[in-house]
């Protein structure tokens, strides 16, 4: 599976360590890695289909000092789509009020049919592209619904309630920033954990350091603005388990059967 990295703080942070140690598990994730600094409405996202360890440009971009309030990395092993620039993540996009969304994903969505339509528009074929639009189109809707653009909690609201839909039999690790809170969600066990620092958090698929990271709470959507946790959402208990049926399933995919 991917790895993701993530984080939210109130000031400008010095990540590049944490980042460097990242993009050194990408022998194991070899199919593309991305980099996202986050600033409101702006995202900067660098990205390549090669291994990290292996990137000219990637080795260029972190001899430079890495400073962020928020942040996205992402090393990709590509189970559902094929290895190129389109299926690197993070993603981005503006919903009709011009709020950009940004998401990194690991896992995979092995049913969930309100997806199926977003693969005749998608720029790559990744599953993870399909949530970015769902999430997005859903949002529009909502604000249609109220005949006006969300607030942070009703976002909120929104989306626990999507992701409590979408994470019934698939495997759903998503970090997601809208230009003001950061959301984050597992519901597999051990694959994600969090470091609490002065004025920050940081997120990632397994500790990077020898520092006190704590698994993240499970099978509930939370929310961080400037480091601090500013929303909980309902516990829906949908945890994802491996089973023969879906590693099959991604046998196939990947092996081009």
């Amino acid at each position: 599976m991917c790895e993701i990295f993530g984080v939210s703080s109130k000031d400008e942070q010095y990540l590049s360590e944490y980042i460097r140690k990242f993009y050194s598990h990408s022998n194991e994730h070899p199919d593309g890695w991305g980099l996202a600094i986050l600033d409101g409405n702006e995202a900067m996202i660098e990205k390549e289909p090669v291994q990290a360890s292996k990137s000219l440009y990637l080795k260029h971009r972190l001899s430079q000092p890495v400073y962020a309030r928020n942040a996205f990395a992402h090393i990709r092993y590509a189970t559902i789509g094929n290895v190129e620039y389109c299926n690197c993540h993070p993603y981005s996009m503006k919903d009709h009020s011009g709020r950009r969304w940004t998401l990194v994903h690991n896992g995979t969505i092995f049913e969930y049919d309100p997806l199926n339509k977003y693969s005749r528009v998608q720029t790559g074929d990744t599953d993870s592209e399909r949530i970015l639009l769902y999430l997005v189109e859903q949002m529009d809707h909502y604000a249609d619904k109220l005949g006006r653009v969300p607030d942070a909690g009703e976002r909120f609201r929104c989306l626990d309630a999507i992701v409590g839909e979408l994470s019934v039999e698939n495997k759903l690790n998503i970090l997601l920033y809208d230009a003001e809170n950061m959301y984050v969600h597992t519901n597999y066990k051990d694959s994600l954990y969090y470091l609490v620092q002065e004025g920050s958090i940081l997120f990632c698929t397994r500790p990077l350091s020898e520092e006190s990271w704590q698994p993240v709470p499970f099978t509930t959507l939370l929310a961080y603005h400037g480091g601090k946790q500013v929303y909980t959402g309902t516990n829906h208990g949908n945890e994802y388990f491996d089973n023969e049926e879906n590693l099959k399933m991604l046998y196939q995919i990947f092996s081009g059967l």
